[in-house]
């Protein structure tokens, strides 16, 4: 396979490859840092019996992916508060980077199921996202996982059971989850206490993911009193030049938060029978660094 058409094979399979790295890392520059090393052992190779380059190219991307998630792993164990996943905008209205159009994550799963599949196994969570993310077929998975198939199903199963069990149950209008997104940050940005309350459900949840790189929550603040009032204490003390950008994130509504003209956070609510059942807010600003394209 000659050097062009050796690079026109991998482009042409990058948008899976940079899908199946960002599901398995929860990390967009971790995802296109594996595609990158996924380019450099495909162009260093011998492809000359390589039948089928999309499958040979997962099978290397998903081996990477699976190296370098146990590595993550044990870096999150010294971690500073709660971990989220890296947020991603999707098109909806704007004009998306190119790095999440490759990554074609309208249709990605959510920032919710992300933190689910944080509890995986590295092995079940490279069967999860091939099967459940991108439909291969179990005998598929078994030759890039170098297992057999009964393992894979086996792990399918199991991964597919505790994802199951362990994935909250939102609503997932796109319209109501919208309108819900704008009332309440109309509310939290006013800092409207009654109105916060009657938006969120009793038992809400609010995760803040700093890294210990900005001020927010080192735990998980649950109740809809302590969230409400901690998100009208911050409205309190506004940045200078705060502005709020409503925008899809990971295929949901969600908040780009701009302070002097630079992303301070982003903001997405979960919604279960109407109400805010969970507010996930991004601060770490190694997480934001995708969302500078939408600050011009």
């Amino acid at each position: 396979m000659a050097g062009d058409t050796a690079t026109e094979a991998f482009e042409a399979h990058r948008s899976v490859l940079t899908g199946v790295a960002y599901r398995m890392l929860g990390r967009f520059a971790d995802a296109e840092d594996v595609v990158q090393d996924a380019w450099v052992r495909w162009s260093a190779e011998d492809r000359s019996d390589v039948r089928e380059p999309r499958g040979y190219l997962v099978r290397i991307t998903t081996r990477l992916a699976i190296d370098r998630l146990r590595q993550a792993q044990s870096r999150r164990e010294s971690y500073v508060g709660p971990w989220l996943p890296e947020p991603v905008a999707t098109r909806s209205g704007h004009t998306a980077p190119d790095s999440a159009e490759r990554a074609e994550l309208a249709e990605s799963v959510s920032l919710a199921v992300l933190v689910v599949l944080e509890s995986l196994s590295p092995l079940e969570r490279a069967v999860f996202v091939l099967r459940e993310a991108f439909g291969f077929p179990h005998g598929e998975i078994a030759t890039t996982l170098d297992r057999s198939e009964a393992a894979v199903r086996q792990l399918a199963r199991r991964a597919r059971r505790h994802v199951d069990e362990r994935r909250p149950r939102y609503d997932v209008d796109p319209a109501a989850r919208r309108d819900l997104t704008e009332r309440f940050l109309a509310a939290a940005s006013g800092g409207d206490l009654d109105a916060l309350l009657r938006l969120l459900a009793p038992d809400v949840r609010l995760v803040g993911d700093s890294g210990g790189k900005a001020k927010a929550p080192l735990r998980v603040l649950r109740s809809a009193g302590k969230v409400g009032r901690f998100l009208c204490a911050v409205a309190q003390r506004p940045l200078p030049g705060t502005e709020f950008r409503v925008l899809d994130v990971n295929g949901a509504p969600g908040v780009l938060v701009l302070a002097g003209g630079k992303p301070d956070s982003v903001v997405q609510i979960e919604v279960r029978g109407g109400r805010v059942a969970c507010v996930h807010i991004v601060r770490n600003p190694d997480k934001l660094t995708a969302f500078t394209a939408f600050t011009a």
